[in-house]
This record gives structure tokens, sequence and C-alpha cells, in this order.
């Protein structure tokens, strides 16, 4: 029974090979190709395939379309389609149910037959199919070819016996060789001799298109001449590389070039080395003819155009970024060009930003030296300025100010400003240690840093994209040069003795001093100013110095402390010009520059002034204290006289009253609210001050507060001026004082002369009659004379005295009425101290 389903079995098998075959008009069933296709379908029935793929019915007919569409049989691979939508559709009773077993075993075949199709005289062959002609029965050998070609009704027939392939693939070669004057391998070499920037046979560049272009003349199709146009950009570019590399070797060493374009040329350079060993790669390979279509290439190492263009994929990137860079870069150098660079590496590419980056590490490598240099040797080694550090020569009390600054046109955008500043601050420091403090400490400190952010003193790790390194670095070496420039501005030169010493002599701050200094230069400065002797000033400081506690302060100090007589012009006395002043020496000059103590000076102007108004109402009321005693002397006057005298003195009495006390709470605020309040805020941040420029700030920032609260700041000079207005009103009220006392004196000696005896009566007259020629003097004409004259001087130093009171009040309540107006909250309070009992503002309302 079993070998009848075996002949039945194989009955259907020549059926099917039989039906196959038949679509060939002259194939017969007895001839040798349906004896081999039907060898080749028993070996598949007896084979077991193994699929190495996945199951996937959907994936595999999708490979056969993609297949057939690759090939050129769009036709057969919507035929193709078709049939699989149907035969995947198909279910139910008489259906295949593993339609993907069905759909490999073709596919499997169609392989097979490829491959059996390109070894002529093969039979097919499939892998796995171990069975022989030997092992097949007789009855299925296949009888001999019938000459009329059918076999059991069937006409086999062949697919292509007259080699129609073979026939349209010449014709195709020779149409393709009929419209192509010039063959692929040419044009080729040609795009290869072009991206060197050579010109070859048909491909030259066109200085008008500024290209290289393939001349029209030449007869190429259209598609073929826009590859080989867009091919050569890559030459284009090459040019314009190759172009400044040149350049810049041509100039080097040049200042216009530095040593950042010197390495940025390197890397391009490198690059193009690069480059040129893939174009040798590929001038090999263009070698080898390119195989015809309907030809099998022996070798895969050929080079067409379409593959020209696969190869320069990346090469076109990387040129193309380069070209850029140089058209961005020409014109720059330094940080400029690094940051520029820089720019460009922010990029989503990972190609393009590897490229970037190996890029700017090559071009950033002078940059980052100079930087090393700055921060820990103090070295500008920047022959080409190409540093974001600028020097120039100045002097030494201006070398911190002045003698290195920024330039942000160079720097780069990778370094952010704080860093930059940090840089700046930090190379500063080491110079101002040298040249400024004649220091060499610094070397040590700086060696620390190196070794604590990990880098040595001579080469380091700083590259581009070592920010946390850079930043470690100059924080290091940042903390501790500036820790050391301040323990030698503490130690060493004596910063904080010396802002004291300004504050006791400059600010008027030692009182004993001061009021000493006043006693004996005050006759001196109450002389023509040209007539005063600058030694003579200098003298009678030595001598206040020495008569009070001032002898006990450092020499070096005392030394430092000046006499100066400003500028003066015909007129002036010895108050307006005399002045102190302190030799602030390198490198304390640094700090108290030339602007610095001329603010000074007009501080100090402003509190000598103070103090002399108070020296002077001190010396009226030495004069007004005995003015009871006075009074006994005119008892024997009339009584209108002596009223009128005793309100006059009451008058100044008052008058003066009223100035001491504006004077008193005056100083009081200036020299305990603001003098006093500013240093004790200063003597803080000096503390906390961690390098020179937190020193700078905080004394800035004590002179300012000093000259904002003394009434000396620009938004005051109206305050400033009614002051001064004040001050002169009271030292002429002085002089009042005083020619009223001398007036008394007078009447006083005459008085008493007129009561002696008669003889001494006429000697007394005597004298009086030659004292009477000189101006001014009193004329003896006896009692009565007497008295009119004293109630004529009475009643002009009571006008006076009046005059002087109203003009006071009128100017001292001008003054009051502008103290809330000002900025500064403590000068809106002085106003407080002023008028604390609300005296004048209920005067000012009553009236």
């Amino acid at each position: 029974m079993e070998e009848e389903d075996q002949r039945k079995i194989l009955d259907l098998v020549k059926e099917l090979v039989h039906r196959l075959l038949s679509q060939n008009p002259n194939q017969n069933p007895n001839s040798p190709d349906f004896s081999s296709s039907l060898r080749y379908a028993i070996r598949i029935l007896q084979s077991r395939l193994t699929p190495s793929v996945s199951i996937d019915a959907a994936a595999i007919a999708e490979a056969v379309k993609r297949r057939l569409a690759t090939q050129g049989k769009s036709s057969q691979a919507l035929t193709f389609a078709d049939l699989y939508n149907k035969f995947a559709s198909k279910t139910g009773p008489g259906s295949i149910n593993n339609k993907w077993a069905v759909l490999y075993l073709l596919k499997i075949v169609s392989e097979d037959r490829k491959s059996a199709e390109s070894a002529p005289g093969s039979t097919f062959l499939l892998p796995n199919l171990g069975l022989h002609d030997s092992e097949l029965s007789d009855d299925t050998r296949v009888p001999k070819k019938d000459d009329t070609g059918w076999n059991n009704g069937v006409l086999l027939v062949t697919m292509d016996p007259e080699n129609l392939r073979e026939i349209a693939f010449k014709e195709f070669v020779n149409l393709v060789r009929e419209e192509n004057e010039v063959s692929e391998e040419v044009l080729v070499r040609d795009v290869l001799y072009a991206c060197q920037g050579i010109d070859g046979k048909y491909v030259k560049f066109d200085a008008d298109v500024d290209g290289y272009v393939l001349p029209d003349a030449v007869k190429v199709p259209r598609g073929t001449r826009l590859m080989v146009r867009k091919l050569c950009e890559l030459g284009w570019l090459f040019r314009k590389v190759k172009d400044y590399i040149c350049g810049s070797m041509d100039r080097f060493p040049a200042e216009d070039v530095g040593t950042v374009g010197q390495a940025f040329s390197a890397a391009l350079q490198d690059e193009l080395t690069d480059y040129y060993k893939l174009l040798t790669v590929l001038e090999a390979q263009a070698m080898n003819p390119i195989p015809l279509v309907s030809e099998t290439a022996s070798s895969g190492n050929y080079l067409s155009l379409r593959r020209l263009s696969v190869w320069f994929a990346e090469p076109m990137v990387k040129m193309r970024l380069m070209a850029v860079l140089v058209d961005k870069c020409r014109v720059l150098r330094g940080g400029a060009m690094a940051g520029s660079i820089h720019l460009h590496a922010q990029h989503g590419d990972p190609l393009v930003r590897q490229f970037m980056r190996s890029l700017l590490q090559r071009v950033c490598s002078p940059l980052f030296e100079m930087v090393r240099s700055w921060v820990l040797e103090g070295e500008l080694e920047d022959i080409f300025s190409e540093f974001f550090v600028v020097g120039q020569p100045v002097k030494a009390e201006s070398l911190w100010r002045e003698g290195y600054r920024l330039h942000s046109g160079m720097l780069p955008s990778f370094i952010s400003q704080t860093l930059a500043q940090r840089i700046l601050r930090t190379g500063k420091s080491i110079n101002f240690l040298r040249v400024c403090c004649d220091d060499r400490g610094w070397a040590d400190a700086a060696t620390e840093a190196a070794a604590a952010a990990g880098t040595t003193t001579r080469r380091g790790s700083l590259g581009y994209g070592e920010s946390d390194a850079l930043e470690n670095l100059v924080a290091e070496a940042a903390k501790r040069i500036d820790k050391y420039l301040l323990d030698v501005m503490y130690t060493k030169f004596k910063f904080k003795e010396h802002c004291l010493a300004i504050k006791r002599y400059l600010l008027l701050g030692q009182g004993d001093f001061v009021q000493y200094l006043m006693d004996i230069v005050g006759p001196e400065l109450f002389e023509p100013a040209n007539t005063i002797s600058s030694f003579k000033l200098a003298g009678l400081l030595e001598t206040a110095i020495r008569s009070s506690n001032a002898q006990y302060d450092d020499p070096d100090v005392l030394d430092r402390l000046k006499v100066k007589m400003m500028s003066h012009g015909i007129g002036d006395r010895g108050w307006d010009v005399f002045s102190l002043q302190y030799d602030a020496r390198v490198p304390l000059d640094t700090v108290f520059t030339e602007s610095v103590m001329a603010r000074y000076l007009r501080i100090f102007n402003f509190l000598w002034k103070l103090r002399r108004v108070e020296h002077a109402l001190i010396g009226a009321w030495k004069t007004m204290k005995p003015n009871c005693i006075t009074s006994h002397s005119f008892t024997k006057l009339q009584g209108a006289v002596k009223l009128q005298l005793l309100s006059t003195l009451r008058r100044c009495q008052v008058l003066w009253d009223e100035m001491n006390h504006f004077v008193t709470n005056l100083q009081y605020y200036i020299m305990f609210e603001v003098l006093e309040v500013s240093w004790s805020d200063f003597s803080n941040e000096m503390d906390i001050a961690r390098d020179l420029d937190d020193l700078l700030a905080a004394h800035e920032k004590y002179l300012h507060s000093i000259v904002e609260k003394s009434l000396l700041g620009e938004r005051s000079q109206p305050l400033y001026k009614s002051l001064f207005v004040l001050f002169d009103l009271i030292l002429r009220f002085r002089s009042q004082v005083d020619r009223l006392y001398e007036g008394i004196h007078e009447l006083q000696a005459r008085t008493k002369a007129s009561s002696l005896p008669t003889l001494d009566k006429n000697k007394s007259r005597r004298q009086t009659i030659d004292n009477s020629s000189d101006p001014g003097s009193w004329i003896s004409d006896g009692r009565k004379a007497l008295t009119q004259r004293a109630e004529e001087f009475l009643r002009n130093m009571g006008q006076e005295l009046d005059a002087t009171a109203k003009e006071y009040t009128n100017l001292f309540e001008g003054f009051l009425s502008q103290l809330p107006l000002q900025q500064h909250v403590d000068l809106k309070f002085l106003l407080f101290r002023l008028d604390f009992t609300e005296f004048y503002t209920q005067l000012h309302s009553v009236i």
C-alpha cells in the first residue's frame, strides 16, 4: 500500500513538473531539462530545510517585493503583491495554513535558481539536499527526448531560447556609450583631481563660476553632469581651506596670524593629511574598471560616481565646516578666533561635535598656556596681542588700576566674564607684589595653588573642555595669592595703621594735636598767604606734634605728615591756603592715589574751617567772659547808657549762644556720626576683604560715605555753600565782638581817666589829645562828650549785631530748610540734632 502511495506522489510530482515546464512549447518531457527539473523537485521534497529567519509571512513578502523593485521588475513586483494579497486573504477549508512556509520555500528556490544561472552548466543547487541521481528509481528517470517536444500531451518550452536578456543588456551598453562622450572612469579620475585642487582632462576650475565644472561641449547626461558638479564642491572647499593654510604660512610669523592662528592652520593641515590618505585609497580603486550592467564584477573595489558620493559624505561635512571656519576666522586672531570656532562646536551631530572638540583642543592650546603662565607666574607671554589680558607701561602707583585690563574683543565665549576678572586680578596681584612690594613670596603660594589644582607650574592639563580644571586652578591661585597680598599690605606695609593716621591727622581726629596746632599757627595764618613761610609752618607743625600725644606715634607715620600751602591769589590769607598732607608711598599710593588724596584734602579744608569757626567762638567767649566786671566801671554813667550797654552785651551773648549751639552740634555730627561710624564700617570691611580689589572698594566706600555725609557731595553743593556763608558770618561776628570789647575797654579807660584829680586830668588830657590824632580814638571833651560817644558807639554796635543776628537767622533757617531735601538719610536726621527742641520751627511759624 505504501508503494502505491509513493507511486501516486511521484506521478503527481511529474505532472506538476510537466505543467510548470509546459510554458515552453519546445519543451519535451523526455528532454534533459525535464529530467533535471524532476530530480530537483524530488530533492526538495525529500530534503529538510532549516529556516535562518524568524517566522513572518509579511516580512518575507515585503523582501520579495523590494528585491523585484530594485532589479527593475516593477510590474512583476505589483503582480506578486496582488497574488500575495489574494493568497493571504484565503481562509477556510481547502486553504493553506502555513503560508509562511510556502513563501519561504519559493524564496529559497528563487535564490537557488539565480545561483545556478550564474554558474553555466550547473544544475539547481540547494543546501541540505543530499539526494543524488542514483537514489532515484528507474521509474523516476526521465525518458529520452521526443523530437516533437511533447510528453504525455504537455509541451515543454524554454524561458529564453534566443538570449533576449543578454541582447537587451548589450543594446543598453551601446546606448550608454552613444550618450556619453566621456567614460565614467575618466570622470571619476577628474573628480578626484578636482578634489585635490588640480584641473583634470575635462573637469576644470572656472573662475567666473567660482567652482569646478564640466564644459557644456562635453556630451554627458544631465544627471551625470549634476553629480560631477556636486562632487566637485569638495574640491572648491578644499581650495578655500588650502589657500588659508598657505596664506598663514606665507605670513608667518607676522602679527596678524599669531600663535592661535598657527595652531588653527596646523590643525587644518592635519585634517587635510587624513583627507589625502582617503584620496590615495580612492585613486587606487579608480584604477579598476567599472563592470557593465550585464557583467558580474570580478572585484568590488571599483569606483563609480555613485560610490564616490558615498565615500565623500563624511569628508564633505568636515571640509564644509572647515571652509566655514576659515571664512569666519580670516580676519580674527587669538581669543576672538577661539571664541568664533567655539560657537560652531555647539552642534547636535556627534560627528561634527567630536571634530570641533578635537580642533578646538589644538587651537586653544596656546591660549590656555597663556592663562596658566599668567595666573601662576604673572607673565604676560602675548607677543602677537592675542590674550584677553592687556598690559601697558605705567608708573608703579598706577600699576593696579591702569597697568592691566581686559580686552573684551579677545575674550573667548567659553570663558565667563567672572572667571576672566578673576584671572586678571590673580596675575595683577603677582605683578603688584613683584613690582610695587618688591616681594617674591608669591612664588610659594603659586606652587601650592598648582599642586592643589593638580597642575604643575610648567605644564598643565588645561585645555578646551577642561573648564572644571581651569576654574579650579584659577580659584586656588587667586585664593592663595590674594591672601598673601593682603598679609603683605597689613603686616609689612601697615596699611591699617596708615589709614588710622590719616583719620587722626588729615581728618582732625587727634583732638589735642589739632587744638595746639591751631593755637600756634593761628597768628601766622592771619597774615597774607604770600608772606607766610612754609618752613616756619613746618616747624610749628613739629612743635605741635612734640607738645601733644602725637609724639608717641610711629616715627614712620610722623615722618609722612607734611604742611602744604595750596595755590593762592591776591587777598588770600593763611587760613585759606593752609593744609596738611600725608605722604603715601609705594605701595600705599595704589590706594591713596592723587585723586583720593585730593578728596582727603577737600575734607580736611572743610573740617579745618569748622575747627577754625569753633576756635573763633572760643576766642570770642574768652573775650566776652569778663563782661560783668566791665559793666561795674560804668556805674557813674547815665542810666540810659548803662542800659544800652547791658542790652548790647546781652544781644551779643545770645547771638554767640545760637552760633555756638549750631557749631557744636554740627561738629559733633561730623566727628562722631560721620567719621567714627564710617571708620567702624571701614575697619569691619578691611577684616573681611578677600583681595586688593575688595580693599580698594572698602576704602572707596569709606571715603564716599564721609564726602556724602559731610555735605561735600555733588547733590549737597547748595547746602555746602550755605554752610560756608554761615561760617564766614560767624567769623565776621568774632571781629564784631573784638571791636565791641575793644571799644568798651577803651571807654572804661576814659571813664577812669575822667575821675582822676585835676593834675592827673590835665596830664591825661594832654595824652588824650596826643592820641586823638589816631583814627577811631575817643575825643576827651569831658563827661558829656564821653557819654555821647559811648551812646553812639553802643548804638552802632547794636545795629551791627542786630543786622548780624537777622542775617544769621535767615541763613540758618535756609540751611535747615534744605536738610530734609537731601538724599542721604543721615543728613536728614541732622535737622533733629540742630533743632531738637523745635525752637526754630516754632519761631518760624510765629513769624
